[in-house]
């Protein structure tokens, strides 16, 4: 099986075949970066992702995993896809999904405390949610992840720790009771990868 870097750069010397499978591996994930942050517009964000890469291959460092690459990319589309719908310059630090887009989610949670952690993770500011989701969704690490967003290991370690302040704050709000506050809260871990599965 050719590496992600063999098949990419067949791809940027004209070979359609090694981007299809580049798209085929890595569509899944790629669709769950967007799919709790934007409505019905995720396929078009994936495209784009895809496309923006092509584009971006003189900035893709040999150092890095293409994987890392993708998801940078998506990060910068998704800003990007926020920032043409609102004319005021966005603060991801301070502004959610769900004040971007207030619209129900396109997921179908499959239990109460899926929902209930779809909805916290909308409410949050988006760099939170962007940096919880690449950490529990796709198993990253937080240099990983400071690599997608351009943030130090160590900036990324305390958005964690913040990110999880905030979504516990969401998740009391948004509870329907006691009970499904604590077990979404208790198992964080196993309802982040039936999200996971579920969004596959």
């Amino acid at each position: 099986m050719p590496s992600d870097a063999e098949l990419f750069d067949a791809w940027c010397t004209g070979d359609q075949n090694s981007g299809a499978q580049l798209f085929d591996r890595h569509f899944a994930p790629i669709s769950r970066f967007f799919r709790n942050k934007v409505a019905d517009e995720f396929e078009d964000l994936v495209q784009q992702t895809f496309t923006s890469c092509l584009e971006a291959r003189s900035s893709f460092r040999r150092d890095s995993s293409f994987r890392t690459f993708l998801f940078g990319i998506a990060n910068n589309v998704l800003r990007n896809y926020f920032r043409t719908r609102r004319r005021n310059r966005l603060e991801f630090t301070e502004v959610s999904a769900h004040d971007l887009l207030p619209g129900p989610s396109t997921i179908v949670a499959k239990a109460r405390e899926q929902k209930l952690l779809l909805e916290a993770l909308r409410h949050i500011p988006l760099e939170f949610q962007v940096i919880l989701e690449l950490f529990y969704w796709e198993g990253m690490t937080a240099k990983g992840v400071g690599e997608i967003v351009g943030e130090s290991e160590y900036t990324v370690r305390n958005r964690l720790r913040r990110g999880k302040e905030l979504l516990r704050k969401q998740m009391e709000t948004l509870a329907e009771s006691v009970a499904q506050l604590e077990s979404t809260l208790g198992g964080l871990d196993g309802w982040a990868k039936g999200i996971h599965e579920s969004l596959d």
